[in-house]
């Protein structure tokens, strides 16, 4: 039996992601056509520029389908876990091809300011900004915390800890150290306690 297997729907938009994000790692930002793409993911050029009229917009579409969104106890009661589960899923995206697609769009802000602002407006703000941030403002929401408290400064804490953990050590925190940043600098800052052991 000869051709191939003819995809549709999820199927052939799991491939033209995939096919975006391995493009982009093998070529660059700068050279992302929609001819690779494409060529990649053995489809017609045509069928990319019915849905996007861009390879950027093509790339962003793929980083905001994997990017993920905690989710928090529906009773808000355990604050404390849920704060390092929300840590737990940066670090699990981290190791996921779109995390590098980020790290790549961000590196050429200077070139791609345009692409950097849809970033944040496409995939970061519906996401709820910061990891942990989702977290913190449906315990304000809920009456669990102040909602005055949880500041831009506040819902960069956990992030801005994992990442420099990570650049000093070149490892990923343990599951010790996401419990240190949830309990002497998370939890602190909106006025919770952390659970004694």
């Amino acid at each position: 039996m000869g051709g191939r297997t003819r995809r549709r729907g999820d199927a052939l938009l799991a491939v033209v992601h995939q096919a975006v994000l391995d493009e982009l790692d093998e070529v660059g930002l700068g050279r992302l056509t929609m001819e690779g793409i494409a060529r990649r993911a053995e489809t017609a050029k045509t069928s990319l520029y019915r849905r996007w009229p861009s390879p950027e917009e093509l790339l962003l579409d793929a980083i905001a389908a994997a990017f993920p969104v905690e989710v928090p106890s529906p009773a808000a009661d355990d604050l404390r876990g849920d704060l390092i589960r929300a840590l737990e899923l940066m670090i699990e995206w981290s190791r996921h091809p779109t995390s590098r697609a980020v790290r790549a769009v961000l590196a050429e802000r200077h070139r791609h300011p345009e692409l950097v602002d849809a970033l944040y407006s496409r995939v970061f703000e519906p996401a709820g900004r910061r990891f942990t941030a989702t977290v913190l403002h449906h315990y304000a929401e809920v009456g669990q915390l102040d909602p005055g408290l949880i500041t831009p400064v506040v819902e960069d804490i956990g992030e801005a800890l994992v990442i420099k953990h990570a650049i000093d050590t070149g490892q990923e925190p343990t599951p010790q150290r996401l419990a240190e940043i949830v309990d002497q600098a998370i939890l602190p800052a909106v006025h919770g306690s952390p659970t004694r052991r």
